[in-house]
């Protein structure tokens, strides 16, 4: 039997907050495209003028984690909160072939931006969000989420676990494949989570709130999660 969905009181059962979709250009710029969703259209083509440059920058350049992503919505005075279960990189990593490639590259610099964080205004706890949190946050603002693409899936795309376009993104060998989605709304009565994702053309993915779950909370994820304050 499935649990029922608490909402707080006043919550609407049925929410869609409208975001101005952006696909991503290439194999890593998941995370980044969903920053750029949630930017306002000035932001966004600034961003976009300077998009090598500001990469380069910020440091990640073509590797991102979601501790990158803060920075860059801090950059461009987004309010935001940032969960996780693991500050900085999570030691059992380094036999993971997901991120066996970057993790000599990018630890220094992951862990350096955690240390830092609360210097430079941004918000990071550590804490599992629960999918009650999630519900309840969207009448705020919408949620990047970090999933595993391979559990992802959608009722419109009619795609299951993982679609053949997104296989061009990733190498398929891996039992986990790192992706950003921006959740941006709910149906509680159909049980349905809506989602962009930005491998795909401009229209709003659903899937039910259990696959979101599942999605989200795979090893490898450390269940990040940033929730965007409108």
């Amino acid at each position: 039997m499935r649990r029922k969905i608490n909402l707080q009181p006043g919550q609407p059962e049925k929410l869609h907050i409208q975001l101005s979709h952006y696909k991503q250009k290439y194999n890593w710029d998941c995370g980044v495209s969903c920053v750029l969703m949630i930017l306002s259209r000035r932001k966004r083509q600034e961003f976009l003028r300077n998009f090598t440059y500001i990469c380069k920058c910020e440091g990640f350049n073509k590797s991102t984690w979601t501790i990158d992503l803060c920075y860059l919505l801090k950059k461009y005075d987004v309010a935001h909160a940032f969960y996780t279960i693991t500050l900085g990189v999570h030691e059992g990593y380094r036999g993971n072939s997901f991120y066996h490639n970057v993790l000599t590259k990018d630890e220094h610099r992951v862990n350096n931006r955690f240390r830092d964080a609360e210097n430079v205004g941004i918000y990071v706890k550590k804490k599992s969000v629960t999918l009650v949190e999630i519900l309840a946050h969207l009448v705020n603002g919408p949620v990047i989420v970090l999933t595993n693409a391979k559990i992802l899936s959608c009722d419109i795309c009619k795609f299951n676990k993982i679609s053949s376009e997104l296989r061009k993104c990733i190498p398929w060998p891996s039992p986990y494949q790192g992706h950003y989605v921006v959740v941006c709304g709910y149906d509680i009565h159909a049980r349905k989570i809506f989602y962009r994702n930005p491998s795909f053309g401009d229209h709003v993915c659903t899937m039910p709130l259990e696959t979101l779950e599942q999605a989200r909370k795979c090893y490898g994820t450390d269940e990040d999660i940033i929730f965007i304050f409108n």
